[in-house]
């Protein structure tokens, strides 16, 4: 009983890691700058990799191998959020804007005519 439970439990971990883990790739992929990407791989990316190394730690048991999965579980939640806060501090520092909802291009009505009524 105890280890359906545990062996579910370990499941759960590792699927959420995986979840966020790929929510996170999407947004940098996905998303317009560079303030924006470092956002969402220091927030999901950090949280991807504590849940699937917490499952990790469950599987492997009272071991040292354990001990050291938490060490880095620990070492991730300190550098990803440092790291990610680094580099958008350097794009601040160099002059790099960020995107802004109206510079977005949007070509839904890059056919109809303008007010001087020539097209876009």
């Amino acid at each position: 009983m105890i280890e359906t439970i545990r062996a579910w439990t370990i499941v759960a971990l590792v699927g959420l890691g995986v979840f966020f883990t790929f929510v996170s790739a999407v947004g940098v992929i996905r998303l317009p700058d560079i303030y924006a990407r470092a956002h969402t791989a220091s927030q999901t990316d950090t949280l991807g990799a504590g849940f699937a190394l917490a499952g990790v730690a469950l599987a492997l048991g009272w071991q040292h191998a354990a001990v050291y999965t938490v060490l880095l579980l620990f070492f991730i939640f300190v550098t990803n959020p440092t790291a990610a806060h680094a580099i958008a501090r350097s794009a601040a520092e160099t002059g790099v804007e960020p995107q802004l909802e109206e510079d977005v291009d949007d070509d839904s009505g890059a056919d109809e005519p303008d007010a001087g009524g020539e097209p876009r």
